[in-house]
C-alpha cells in the first residue's frame, strides 16, 4: 500500500529538478502540503504550473544568510527531504578552494541549517517528524576526480547518524538514501558514453543505473511511518555495487 501523507508538510530542497522535483510531485501527488525550494526560479515557475497547489521557494542554500531569511516564516513542516546539492568534479591535486567551499556549503552546511530551522519549530510544537537526507554511495568508496564530491557526502552521512542520535528523544527520525549513478537527465548526460558508464555497470550486480523512481520510491518509504523505527540508516539505492 502506498505511504499517505495526508496533513503533513513537507519540504524539499533542490526540487527544481530531478530527484528532488519528483519527490515534491510524489509527495503532492500523496495528499502532503509541499514547499519546493530551489535556486532557479524558472523551474520552481515551471513546477508550479504543473502541480498548482505547490509552495514554492527561491533562494541559494549555499548563502547562509539568505537562507536564514528565506526559512524565518516557512511555516509549520513536519517531513524534510535534504536534496540540495553539486557535483564540481576535479582531480586531487587541482581541487580549488573556490570548489571545495561551494561543495561544502550546499552539500553539507546547508543541510545543517536548514535541519536546524525545521528541527527546531518540530520541537516547539511537540510534534514527530521525519528528515532524509540525499547523500551518495560515494560516502562510501572512492570515486575518481571526486575528492571533494566524496567527502561531502560521507560528512553528510555521519552528521545524519549525530542528528538521529540527538533529534530521537524528540521523536524526529534521521535517515540518508544513497543512491548509485541516476537516471536524470544530467545521469544520462554525463553517463551516455560506454566507455565511462561500462565500467561502473560491471560493478553493479543487477546490471542498471538507478531511474529517479528508485530514489523517490526510497524517500517516501524513509518518510512514512512505514519505516517508524529506522533512524540513523543508509538506505542504498546502488543496485549492490557496494557488497564487492
Amino acid at each position: 500500500m502506498e505511504p499517505s501523507f495526508a496533513g503533513r508538510r513537507a519540504l524539499v530542497t533542490g526540487a527544481g529538478k530531478g530527484i528532488g522535483r519528483d519527490t515534491a510531485k510524489a509527495l503532492l501527488a500523496r495528499g502532503a502540503q509541499v514547499v519546493a525550494v530551489s535556486r532557479t526560479q524558472e523551474d520552481l515557475t515551471s513546477l508550479a504550473q504543473e502541480c498548482p497547489g505547490i509552495e514554492t521557494l527561491c533562494v541559494d542554500l549555499g548563502d547562509w544568510e539568505a537562507t536564514e531569511q528565506a526559512l524565518s516564516n516557512v511555516g509549520p513542516v513536519d517531513l524534510l527531504v535534504n536534496n540540495a546539492g553539486v557535483a564540481l568534479l576535479q582531480p586531487f591535486l587541482e581541487v580549488t578552494k573556490e570548489a571545495c567551499d561551494r561543495s561544502f556549503d550546499v552539500n553539507f552546511r546547508s543541510v545543517v541549517q536548514v535541519s536546524q530551522i525545521i528541527s527546531k519549530g518540530l520541537i516547539a510544537r511537540g510534534a514527530p517528524g521525519a528528515i532524509v537526507n540525499v547523500s551518495s554511495q560515494a560516502s562510501h568508496c572512492a570515486l575518481k576526480d571526486h575528492a571533494i564530491y566524496c567527502s561531502t557526502k560521507g560528512a553528510m552521512d555521519m552528521l545524519t547518524k549525530v542528528m538521529a542520535l540527538e533529534l530521537g528523544p524528540h521523536k524526529i527520525r534521521v535517515n540518508t538514501v544513497n543512491p548509485t549513478v541516476v537516471m536524470t537527465a544530467m545521469g544520462r548526460a554525463n553517463w551516455s558514453d560506454a566507455q565511462k558508464s561500462e565500467p561502473m555497470l560491471r560493478r553493479i550486480p543487477l546490471g542498471k543505473f538507478a531511474e529517479v523512481e528508485d530514489v523517490v520510491n526510497s524517500i517516501l518509504f524513509l518518510l512514512s511511518d512505514q519505516s517508524a523505527m529506522t533512524t540513523g540508516s543508509a538506505l542504498l539505492v546502488d543496485g549492490g555495487y557496494l557488497v564487492g
